[in-house]
C-alpha cells in the first residue's frame, strides 16, 4: 500500500534529456542509481517540459504556470506568486533550495520566494552571459585586424580560423591543472554537501528540499570519477579542447560531427555525476530515518542537442524532442513496484501532482492538474501537452531582449504540432513512425489530428491572454525596472 509521505524532495537536473538515462533505455551506464530506484517508482516515459531553456521551463515546474502566461517580457517567478514552496511553507513545511549557480534561477527572478533557506551559489546577480566579453589590449586589437583582413580573402579566413584556434588551444594559454579548475558551475557534490548539512538540522518536521544540479550543462567538465564510471578516459586538456571545438561558431555540423561522440561522452559523465550525488543524498536520508517518509521526484528543466537537428546546446530556436522530452521519476513511500506511465504529461502538472502526493490541495492559480490518482490507479489520459518559448531569446537578462515571436508545440500520444510564428511555419510529426522528427507530414495528411492540435493551440493562446494576471505582470515588470535602474546607477561610465 502506498503511504502518504510527510516530506518532499525535488531534484531538477539541467540539460538532462530523456534518452540519456538508463531507465528510459540508454545503453551507457549514466544513471545506475536512478535505474535501481526506477524499479520501485513511477516513471513517466513521456514527460515534456513547458519550455526551453531554463527560464522558460522553471515557472511551470515551481508555479504550474506556462512560461509566457504573464507576457513574453516577464521572466521568472512574479512577486507573491503562489509556488510549490510557498504553498508548502504555509502548511508548516520547512523549505530549502540549493541551486548550482544558474543565473536565471536566482533571487533576482523571484526563485527565493517561499524558501526559508535559499542558496544559489552566485557571487553576484549579474550573470556571466550579460558581461562584456570583448577582448582588450594591443594584442587583441592586432588579432582582430589580421582576422578581418584574412576574412576578406576567399579561402584565407577559414585557414586563419583554424590556425588561431589551434594556437589558442596549444600555445596561447597555460594547460589546465584539472577538470575541477575548468568547471563553470559548482558540482553536484558541493550542492549535496549543503543539502545534507541542512537536512542534519531540519530532520524533525515536514520539509521541502529542492536541488538544481548543473553537471550535464555546457561547458562539459565532469568529475574524473564519473568519467571512470561510464568507461571514458579524458584529461583536462582534452576536455578543454573538445569544449572549445564544440563551441566554435564558424564551423558547420559536418565538421562538428567528428567530435560529437567525444563531447557527448563528457555530457554523459556529467549525468553520472548527478546520479552519484542523488544516491549519496538518498543514503543520508536512510541514515536519518527519513527515506520512508519522503517522496522524491527527479526530472529536468529541458534537454540538450548534439546535432540532432543540426544544432548544439539548447537555444530557444526550436522545440524538438531532444530539447523538451525529459525524464520524470517519482518515488513514493510504500510503493515497491515499477509503474510506467506512457501518457504524455507536461511538467506544468508536476507541482499539483506533488501536492496531491502529500495530500494537499493545489491553489486555484496553478494551471496544471494533478496526475497522481490516475497514475496510481493505472489510468491513462489524453490531454495534449503544451510547450512554448520566445524564438531566439538566448540571453534575456534585460527585458527588451525578450520580445520576439513565439514557438508553440502541442503534443499528444502519437503526434506533435509545431507552430513557429517567427518563420510563419507549421509542421506536424508522427512520433510513432518518425520519433526523431525528420520528416514533417504532408499538409494534406492526418487532417483530423492536425485540426485537433490546432484547436488546442488556439485555446491555449486565447486562455493565456484571457486569464493573464495583470497585477502580477505589473509587479514583475516593476521589479525588473528597479533592478535595471539600480545597475545603471552603480555601473561606471
Amino acid at each position: 500500500m502506498i503511504q502518504q509521505p510527510r516530506s518532499l524532495i525535488l531534484v531538477t537536473v539541467d540539460c538532462l534529456r530523456a534518452d540519456h538515462v538508463g531507465f528510459l533505455g540508454y545503453k551507457r551506464p549514466t544513471t545506475p542509481f536512478l535505474d535501481t530506484l526506477a524499479r520501485e517508482s513511477f516513471v513517466f516515459s513521456n514527460a515534456i517540459a513547458a519550455g526551453a531553456p531554463t527560464y522558460y521551463s522553471l515557472p511551470a515546474i515551481l508555479a504550474s504556470r506556462y512560461p509566457l502566461a504573464l507576457g513574453r517580457d516577464v521572466l521568472g517567478i512574479a512577486p507573491d506568486e503562489e509556488t510549490l514552496p510557498s504553498v508548502l511553507k504555509d502548511y508548516g513545511f520547512q523549505t530549502a533550495a540549493f541551486s548550482a549557480a544558474n543565473p536565471y534561477i536566482s533571487a533576482r527572478f523571484g526563485y527565493d520566494q517561499g524558501f526559508e533557506c535559499f542558496r544559489d551559489f552566485l557571487e553576484s546577480d549579474q550573470p556571466e552571459l550579460a558581461a562584456d566579453t570583448r577582448q582588450r589590449g594591443l594584442r587583441a586589437r592586432a588579432n582582430r585586424a589580421v582576422a578581418s583582413a584574412c576574412h576578406h580573402v576567399p579561402g584565407l579566413g577559414q585557414i586563419y580560423d583554424e590556425l588561431y584556434f589551434e594556437y589558442c588551444q596549444r600555445i596561447g594559454s597555460d594547460g589546465p591543472e584539472s577538470l575541477d579548475a575548468l568547471r563553470k558551475f559548482p558540482s553536484a557534490d558541493v550542492v549535496v554537501d549543503h543539502a545534507i548539512a541542512w537536512l542534519n538540522e531540519h530532520a524533525g518536521g515536514p520539509f521541502f528540499l529542492w536541488l538544481h544540479l548543473m553537471d550535464p550543462h555546457a561547458p562539459y567538465y565532469p568529475k574524473p570519477e564519473a568519467l571512470e564510471a561510464i568507461g571514458v578516459n579524458s584529461s583536462a586538456q582534452q576536455a578543454r579542447y573538445l569544449n572549445s571545438f564544440w563551441a566554435r561558431g564558424e564551423i558547420g555540423p559536418e565538421r562538428l560531427q567528428r567530435k560529437r561522440d567525444e563531447v557527448m561522452a563528457l555530457y554523459d559523465a556529467g549525468i553520472s555525476c548527478a546520479d552519484m550525488q542523488i544516491r549519496r543524498l538518498s543514503e543520508r536520508l536512510v541514515e536519518l530515518n527519513l527515506w520512508d517518509r519522503c517522496a522524491l521526484a527527479v526530472t529536468a528543466d529541458h534537454g540538450e542537442e548534439f546535432l540532432d537537428h543540426g544544432g548544439r546546446f539548447h537555444a530557444p530556436v526550436k522545440l524538438t524532442e531532444e530539447l523538451v522530452h525529459v525524464p520524470l521519476l517519482l518515488r513514493v513511500s510504500g510503493n515497491t513496484d515499477a509503474r510506467r506511465v506512457e501518457a504524455p504529461v507536461g511538467l506544468i502538472d508536476l507541482a499539483p501532482t506533488l501536492l496531491d502526493v502529500l495530500g494537499l490541495p493545489a491553489p486555484a492559480s496553478f494551471a496544471g492538474r494533478s496526475r497522481w490518482l490516475q497514475a496510481a490507479s493505472g489510468k491513462e489520459w489524453e490531454k495534449p501537452v503544451i510547450t512554448e518559448c520566445v524564438h531566439g531569446c538566448s540571453n534575456p537578462f534585460f527585458s527588451e531582449k525578450r520580445i520576439a515571436p513565439r514557438i508553440l508545440a502541442v503534443r499528444n500520444q502519437g503526434y506533435k504540432l509545431v507552430l513557429d510564428f517567427a518563420s510563419n511555419s507549421e509542421q506536424l510529426f508522427d512520433l510513432t513512425s518518425d520519433p526523431h522528427e525528420r520528416s514533417p507530414l504532408d499538409p494534406n495528411k492526418a487532417g483530423d489530428v492536425r485540426r485537433q492540435l490546432l484547436q488546442h493551440a488556439r485555446k491555449h493562446l486565447a486562455e493565456s491572454r484571457k486569464s493573464r494576471d495583470f497585477d502580477r505582470r505589473f509587479e514583475a515588470q516593476l521589479r525588473d525596472l528597479r533592478i535595471e535602474w539600480a545597475h545603471s546607477t552603480t555601473s561606471p561610465d
